[in-house]
């Protein structure tokens, strides 16, 4: 099957599929008569598998690592679950990083009045005036005038 159906079938644009083979992530396509790369169900497959775990926040580099875990049937579990607990790991730390910087800006937005006044504690903490670096879980910052 040429790229277009491949793309279509696995949910993966065309672009992102010649991405995948420039980096080596999937093996280069053949090629049809015709010089269009051609595409097999199995590459379909392995296309599939790779965006579910690039939807699940997995690196490029981890994929890579999963996919030969995957389509290797002698390997041991323990070698997947390692990566999988690695990587939960990795999302309960961005997780900590995105609830601090989500407190830090309702500090700063509740200590903006929001009014016709010009100073305004969003831009001065984003400029470090006002202390916008991200608060410890539970603490929060008072406002300054």
């Amino acid at each position: 099957m040429n790229i277009g159906l491949a793309a279509k079938q696995s949910g993966v644009t065309a672009k992102t599929i010649r991405y995948y083979e420039s980096i080596s992530l999937i093996p280069k396509a053949g090629r049809a008569e015709n010089g269009y790369r051609d595409y097999s169900a199995n590459d379909v497959e392995i296309l599939r598998f790779i965006k579910r775990a690039r939807s699940l926040g997995f690196s490029v580099n981890d994929v890579a690592n999963l996919l030969d875990l995957w389509l290797n049937k002698s390997r041991a579990s323990a070698s997947v679950k390692a990566v999988a607990l690695k990587h939960i790991a990795d999302v309960e730390q961005r997780i900590d990083e995105l609830q601090s910087i989500r407190d830090t800006l309702k500090n700063l937005t509740q200590c903006c009045q929001g009014d016709d006044r010009p100073d305004c504690p969003i831009l001065e903490g984003l400029a470090g005036l006002a202390g916008a670096e991200p608060q410890p879980k539970g603490q929060k910052k008072s406002c300054h005038k």
